[in-house]
């Protein structure tokens, strides 16, 4: 291994080779394939996510209102959703930095909250008699919209900011 590159720290015990570590220093392409990797897997949890949502939403607003159908249906879907995109999407199968994950996990559903319950209020104030077919699209684009927001703080707090990568570091050794 040349000197400069033996320099680097890891961040991951001896022996380790978690995946989702090693992304972070492949080089520019392969960085790019797990990229896509990750949206493409992350897109399908969403999209059973979004469906398994929609589908307790509908249950839930058969006997509530649409603004309390809407926290339970995302909290339960949000849950699984977490733990499916730790272990696929970003693929961390061991218990470090589980808290962190979930915690993480559950500033996205909060973030989504505010952004499906917010379309809930804003529909119900712009078309105050739009039928459900109307609530649920608009609920579909909000989940979507909440969907990046949870890419991006997942991504950020599972693959970490700030790790060392062979990209990092100047031609002497040093980080840039």
């Amino acid at each position: 291994m040349p000197p400069d590159l033996a320099r680097i720290e890891l961040g991951a015990p001896p022996g380790r080779t978690d995946p989702a570590d090693m992304a972070e220093r492949l080089p520019s392409g392969a960085r790019r394939a797990t990229t896509i990797r990750q949206v493409g897997t992350f897109a399908a949890i969403g999209v059973v996510s979004t469906i398994s949502y929609l589908t307790l939403y509908a249950l839930l607003r058969a006997a509530l209102p649409a603004a309390v159908s809407n926290a339970p249906a995302l909290l339960a879907t949000a849950l699984g959703n977490t733990a499916a995109n730790r272990r696929l999407t970003f693929r961390r199968r061991d218990g470090a930095g589980l808290l962190r994950h979930h915690l993480a996990g559950l500033g996205a559903f909060l973030l989504a909250l505010t952004i499906t319950s917010g379309s809930i209020v804003l529909l119900e104030a712009v078309a105050p008699s739009a039928g459900r077919l109307a609530e649920m699209a608009v609920l579909v684009i909000a989940n979507a919209v909440a969907t990046l927001m949870r890419f991006l703080v997942l991504r950020r707090a599972i693959d970490g900011p700030g790790r060392p990568t062979i990209s990092s570091v100047t031609p002497e050794g040093t980080q840039a």
